[in-house]
């Protein structure tokens, strides 16, 4: 692998819906994913980031910008794209009435080289499935399913689309492994996941997008880092007038370096933990306010995704 091969380049990607009015779902988005990453698209329900995924893909047509896979661009060298690529989506629909093993053999048809059916059911565990039919697989079963065809013809770039939704947590540490592994063999992910501890143990860097363009860009480690400290204490109070004016005022606090509430907590982020918590119990004392919950612990990639969005992964803009 050359260090400067570039799997993914997008430059000014735009895409508009008809409509009154017109909806623009990605606003001038350029991109970059090196070979050989797990890269990271993450973003709020809204954000653009299936509509991005789905160009990526050939899927979708842009209204406007540029788009590159492996070197080349789709109007041009769609076939050639197609026998490189691995997609998994959100939702996929099989054959009812066919097995495990006759859905990867079709699948595995289509391309000119790639891994055996049984390789491919071994990736994924499903090799006491393969005389299965797909409709009697529970969900999380169509779901590995679905990542086994995404690697069926050995592609040198794999698109996961959330595919540990519905993942048992031992099904979601076996993905992990397989994601690690085609890291470790120069292949390049792009995962989009609902799951910020996820993106932040997977992937080597991440995008976040929202309103159609991407906010933020680099490795987990970064963007906590932009937090401005590295630490996070939450805590509740019994009382809504007291939670309106430590939220006011609490980034007074030494070594806080932002405050915000969620879901009836309050967020510091901190940079020495063991120097606003005396800080912040002396100030409770004086004020004689009650503590109803007191947590400390490392600042997540899920704080950075509140910070710069506003909102929890999950919610509509």
């Amino acid at each position: 692998m050359r260090p400067s091969a570039v799997a993914i380049r997008c430059a000014g990607l735009r895409k508009v819906y008809p409509g009154r009015p017109p909806v623009e779902a990605v606003r001038g988005l350029d991109l970059e994913v090196r070979e050989g990453e797990c890269f990271g698209l993450l973003g709020p329900n809204g954000a653009g980031k299936t509509t991005t995924v789905e160009i990526l893909e050939g899927l979708l047509e842009a209204t406007s910008g540029d788009v590159e896979i492996l070197g080349m661009r789709w109007a041009q060298s769609g076939r050639a794209i197609r026998e490189q690529i691995g997609i998994s989506l959100q939702e996929t629909k099989f054959s009812d009435k066919l097995t495990v093993r006759e859905t990867l053999t079709l699948f595995r048809s289509f391309y000119r080289t790639g891994l055996r059916p049984e390789e491919a059911m071994a990736r994924v565990s499903l090799e006491d499935k393969a005389d299965t039919w797909v409709k009697n697989l529970s969900g999380g079963q169509k779901q590995r399913l679905a990542v086994a065809v995404a690697m069926i013809g050995d592609p040198a770039l794999l698109f996961l689309d959330e595919p540990t939704t519905g993942l048992d947590p031992h099904s979601r540490r076996q993905l992990a492994e397989i994601i690690r592994e085609c890291r470790q063999h120069g292949r390049t992910t792009l995962l989009t996941t609902h799951y910020m501890e996820e993106a932040e143990r997977l992937c080597d860097r991440v995008a976040i997008v929202d309103h159609g363009q991407v906010i933020a860009l680099g490795t987990p480690r970064e963007l906590i880092a932009r937090l401005g400290g590295e630490h996070v204490v939450e805590f509740s109070v019994e009382s809504a007038d007291v939670m309106r004016e430590i939220a006011e005022t609490g980034q007074r606090l030494p070594s806080v370096t932002g405050c915000r509430v969620e879901d009836g907590l309050i967020h510091l982020s901190v940079i020495e933990p063991h120097v606003v918590l005396p800080a912040l119990l002396d100030w409770f004392r004086q004020r004689q306010w009650r503590l109803a919950s007191l947590v400390t612990r490392h600042a997540s990639l899920d704080d950075v995704f509140v910070k710069l969005t506003g909102r929890p992964m999950g919610t509509n803009p």
